[in-house]
């Protein structure tokens, strides 16, 4: 399957689905890439994508935030730091992790944790 996969999409269902559109749109400004009226998909990378299904439509229910963590390497963690506290999404502290990171945690409104990282240099 490796060398036939062209994109990887996580779908999340969610009870706030209008919010978790905002958020992943408006604060996070991850670029749009299909819209429908119950499901938009965001683009992450050139293979990795992104899409928040409204859990009244679909036929998996929303998972309210558990267990699910979406780990996102940035190139200036102190950058999107600052953005999202100006956002007033509430970022948890910048700390070191054990693998020579740098990371931040952020809840999105469905309340699936959002880990933002950096390599430290």
């Amino acid at each position: 399957m490796q060398n036939h996969l062209l994109t990887a999409n996580t779908i999340l269902y969610c009870r706030h689905w209008g919010q978790a559109v905002r958020f992943y749109r408006d604060y996070l400004r991850l670029p749009v890439l299909f819209e429908a009226e119950w499901f938009v998909e965001f683009g992450l990378t050139s293979t990795a994508r992104l899409s928040i299904a409204d859990e009244k439509r679909a036929s998996v229910k929303s998972a309210r935030g558990k267990g699910i963590t979406l780990a996102m390497e940035v190139d200036d963690i102190r950058a999107v730091h600052v953005f999202l506290q100006q956002a007033g999404l509430r970022p948890t502290d910048i700390e070191p992790h054990v693998w020579q990171a740098l990371f931040f945690y952020v809840f999105d409104p469905e309340g699936h944790r959002l880990e933002i990282w950096q390599i430290r240099k």
